[in-house]
C-alpha cells in the first residue's frame, strides 16, 4: 500500500513537471519573447545565410538567445530559406510568428516619394535617405555607367527622364538595378497610349516633351500659364529659334539660388545653356511633375514667342509675339523689380 502511495506521488509530481514544461515551451514557442529592434525593423542583407542571421537577432537584442529558434528554424527548415529584407518585428512577437515571417519573407515596403530633383547625384541621395539596402554611391554609379543605361535606350544625359514623379511602393533589399526597373515599369505605363500619340502629334519624342516640360516646371508654379509657356517653347523650337529660358542658365552654372539673370550669365558655355545653343538641352534640367507633363502634351495653341513675369509680383506672365511689345512688357517688369530692390535697401 504504502509503494503504491509513494509511485502515485512519482506520478503526479513528473505529470506536474511535464505540464510546466510543456506549458513553458508553449508560452516559449507561441508567447511573446521577442524584443523588438531599433526602429522596429530588422534586416537582412543579400547573400545573408542563417548563420548571419541569428548573429544579428542576439546582435540587436531580437532575441536574447537563440536555443529555441535554432530549434524552431530547423522544425520549419528555415535554415535553408533564408530570405533578404526588411522585416518589422514588435514587440511580444512570438517565435514562430518571428520564424514564420523571415521565411516566408514577409517583408515591409518602403514608400519612396519623389518630387521635384534637378540632378542625379540630388536623386541618388534620394535612395540614400530612404534607406534602401543599395545606397547613394550604389546609385550614382549607375546612374552615370553608359553600359548600364544603354539597354534602356538611354545615356548619362538623359537617364533621369526615366523618373516619373509619383510615391512608390519598392522592397528594401536588391540592388539599385531593381529600383531602376521599377521606374522603368512606371514610366512606360505613364507613356503608354494617350501621351505617347499627344507626343506624336506635337511631332516630339518622349524625352523631349521630358525635357521642355522640366523648364515648364522651372519657370512658373501657376497652373494656368504652363500651357502657354511651354506652347512659346514649342513655337519657338518650330521656327529654329533658341528657347532663351533662364531656368537653363541656372542649371548650367550648377546655381539653382540665382535670383536675376545677369548679361554675364548668358555667355556660360554649356550645352544646357539655351541662350549659348540652339535646341533643347540634352537632358531635362529637374524632374517635372506630371501635371506639368500633361501640360505640356495639351500645350496651348499661340503665336506666343516671349513671355515675362508681369510687374506686380503676381508670378503670372505677360504674353506675347510681337517682339516690341515684349521689350515693353520686359522693361515694366525690370523697372519694378528694381523699385523693389530700392525699398528693399
Amino acid at each position: 500500500m504504502h509503494k503504491i502511495k509513494s509511485l502515485k506521488r512519482k506520478l503526479t509530481y513528473l505529470l506536474a513537471i511535464f505540464t510546466i514544461s510543456a506549458l513553458l515551451l508553449i508560452w516559449i514557442f507561441f508567447g511573446g519573447t521577442t524584443y523588438a529592434p531599433q526602429k522596429n525593423f530588422f534586416y537582412i542583407r543579400t547573400g545573408s545565410d542563417y548563420t548571419t542571421v541569428k548573429k544579428e537577432l542576439k546582435a540587436q537584442a531580437v532575441l536574447r538567445n537563440t536555443f529555441f529558434f535554432d530549434i524552431l528554424s530547423s522544425a520549419a527548415s528555415y535554415q535553408k530559406h533564408v530570405k533578404p529584407g526588411r522585416y518589422e518585428i514588435h514587440e511580444g512577437m512570438s517565435l514562430m510568428q518571428l520564424v514564420r515571417k523571415l521565411k516566408r519573407g514577409t517583408q515591409s515596403e518602403i514608400r519612396l516619394v519623389i518630387k521635384k530633383v534637378r540632378t542625379k547625384e540630388e536623386f541618388a541621395s534620394l535612395i540614400g535617405k530612404h534607406e534602401f539596402e543599395a545606397q547613394t554611391e550604389e546609385a550614382l554609379q549607375f546612374l552615370k555607367d553608359p553600359k548600364k543605361l544603354s539597354p534602356y535606350g538611354l545615356d548619362t544625359t538623359n537617364v533621369m527622364t526615366i523618373i516619373i514623379p509619383n510615391s512608390y511602393l519598392l522592397y528594401w533589399n536588391g540592388g539599385f538595378e531593381k529600383i531602376f526597373n521599377r521606374l522603368k515599369k512606371e514610366h512606360d505605363l505613364f507613356w503608354e497610349g494617350s501621351r505617347q500619340n499627344k507626343a506624336k502629334n506635337l511631332g516630339f519624342t518622349e524625352k523631349e516633351i521630358y525635357i521642355i516640360a522640366s523648364i515648364v516646371e522651372e519657370e512658373t508654379t501657376k497652373t494656368e500659364d504652363k500651357p502657354k509657356i511651354a506652347s512659346v517653347y514649342i513655337n519657338r523650337l518650330r521656327k529654329g529659334m533658341k528657347l532663351e529660358a533662364d531656368p537653363t542658365v541656372k542649371f548650367a552654372m550648377r546655381n539653382f539660388g540665382l535670383t536675376r539673370i545677369l548679361h554675364e550669365h548668358l555667355t556660360t558655355p554649356s550645352p544646357y545653356n539655351t541662350y549659348f545653343v540652339k535646341g533643347l538641352p540634352p537632358g531635362p534640367i529637374c524632374t517635372p511633375s506630371i501635371s506639368t507633363i500633361d501640360a505640356v502634351l495639351n500645350a496651348a495653341d499661340t503665336d506666343f514667342l516671349f513671355f515675362v513675369a508681369k510687374p506686380d509680383f503676381s508670378g503670372y506672365s505677360n504674353f506675347t509675339g510681337d517682339y516690341k511689345q515684349h521689350l515693353k512688357n520686359a522693361h515694366a517688369y525690370q523697372d519694378a523689380l528694381d523699385r523693389l530692390q530700392q525699398i528693399q535697401k
